[in-house]
């Protein structure tokens, strides 16, 4: 019999984070797993996924109900588990090469519940200060309010050293960087991280779900995003999402570690991580995926592959194309030769730098007004060309500093970039000039 839970984990119902379906596939392509991860076959079974429905699931017996609640290797409630969500959890976990993950409401669940997975009062952060604004005020405005500082320092390995502590727990970068298009260097950055005895957490949403890059492949321990971006693709839903590897170090995370013998690394050895993540985000928070949300973003996912290819060609060149227009001031694509991180695309990301660009324009609220294809719009991974004024808008609440260490500046438009034509991208783009 398993000891029991710390006060700090004790439950009615425990939470497991394994699906029972095995989707590891490790001869087929990104492509073939998209599509294919999943999906049972054999006479009646759908070709895609079904869409369960259901708040609560049946036992037939009290012996039954006793056992799911205390290992819950099955279904009890759906703010914890339900199939659909579980199907979409297991083909984000093979697409990313990671063990396991839970899908939740959206992309700022997937960032609080990945930190508060390792993190308690007492704890700190440090992050890259070049963040989509959403991260960077739940890091400076929020966290705190747990007990929980964050020290936010230029993309670079030799800064996030410098700002480790004794008491850091985690060190947190995006794949790529929302706006600026800053690369991580991962696997520095997790030499970085485990020197201290601390994670690392890639947000990867821009890495689109494992098409671009796998962080967890270089070092990461655990992955982050937003699948309302290019997972979802038709700007139709929200969701987000947390994954873990397998070869992540808890022994000196005292969230872990603390009671011995009765610890939570002690009864839930390696899939302790994942636990405390469905734990936290689905089973205490209740920042749940709906099922049909679940069944539209796998999807999406099952045509990922075709839209970001497609769309990283396209940012390509207009990057390569902005750069030399005369009314365009900095372009900013890692793609481009002259960007930092453009040494950093070839080793991480070999298939595109990503559908992300900004540029800057003398007066943008007058560029923004003469458009006719591209749409103003808060979004990315769309399949339809968006842009918008950082500035005033994703980053406008952060302290101005803060925006212009995030590659922001009053004059940058940030584009995301869809499947239309190159040709009408572009003359819609020079008329509004």
């Amino acid at each position: 019999m398993s000891q029991p839970l710390p006060p700090e984990h004790s439950e009615d119902a425990a939470v497991s984070s394994a699906p029972d379906i095995d989707f590891s596939f490790p001869t087929w392509d990104y492509e073939t797993t998209a599509v294919q991860s999943g999906i049972p076959r054999g006479l009646g079974e759908t070709i895609g996924f079904p869409i369960h429905a259901a708040a609560a699931f049946q036992f037939e017996t009290l012996a039954q109900a006793q056992q799911e609640f205390q290992d819950n290797a099955g279904l009890s409630y759906a703010r914890i588990q339900n199939p659909t969500v579980r199907a979409l959890e297991g083909r984000v976990t093979a697409l990313e090469g990671g063990t396991a993950t839970v899908a939740l409401a959206s992309g700022q669940a997937a960032t609080l519940t990945a930190i508060m997975s390792v993190c308690r009062a007492g704890d700190h952060v440090v992050a890259t200060s070049s963040l989509f604004g959403g991260s960077t005020g739940m890091l400076n405005n929020i966290l705190p309010l747990m007990g929980i500082k964050t020290t936010l320092v230029p993309n670079n390995p030799q800064r996030i050293r410098a700002a480790m502590k004794k008491n850091t727990r985690l060190v947190w970068a995006e794949m790529i960087s929302n706006p600026s298009g800053d690369v991580a260097d991962i696997s520095a950055l997790a030499e970085v991280a485990h020197a201290r005895g601390a994670l690392l957490a890639i947000d990867n949403t821009c890495g689109g779900t494992g098409y671009l890059c796998q962080p967890l492949r270089h070092g990461a321990d655990i992955v982050a995003q937003s699948l309302t971006k290019w997972a979802g693709g038709h700007g139709s839903v929200m969701g987000g999402s947390v994954t873990v590897g397998g070869r992540h170090q808890l022994e000196g995370n005292p969230i872990y570690s603390d009671g011995a013998e009765q610890s939570l690394l002690a009864q839930r050895g390696q899939g302790a991580l994942a636990w405390r993540q469905r734990w936290f985000g689905a089973h205490q928070l209740g920042m749940t995926l709906a099922p049909h949300s679940a069944f539209l973003i796998a999807q999406g996912l099952e045509t990922l592959g075709l839209r970001l290819q497609r769309e990283c060609n396209t940012a390509q060149a207009l990057a390569e194309w902005l750069s030399q227009h005369p009314k365009v001031g900095k372009v900013s694509y890692a793609g481009l030769p002259d960007h930092p991180s453009h040494p950093l695309v070839q080793t991480y990301l070999p298939r595109g730098a990503g559908a992300v660009l900004t540029f800057e324009v003398d007066d943008p609220a007058r560029f923004l007004s003469r458009l006719r294809v591209l749409r103003i719009a808060p979004n990315l991974g769309d399949v339809r060309t968006l842009v918008v004024h950082p500035w005033t808008t994703t980053h406008g609440r952060i302290p101005e500093d803060a925006r212009h260490a995030a590659g922001v500046t009053p004059g940058t438009i940030r584009m995301s970039v869809g499947v239309e034509a190159l040709r009408d991208l572009q003359e819609d783009i020079e008329q509004a000039l």
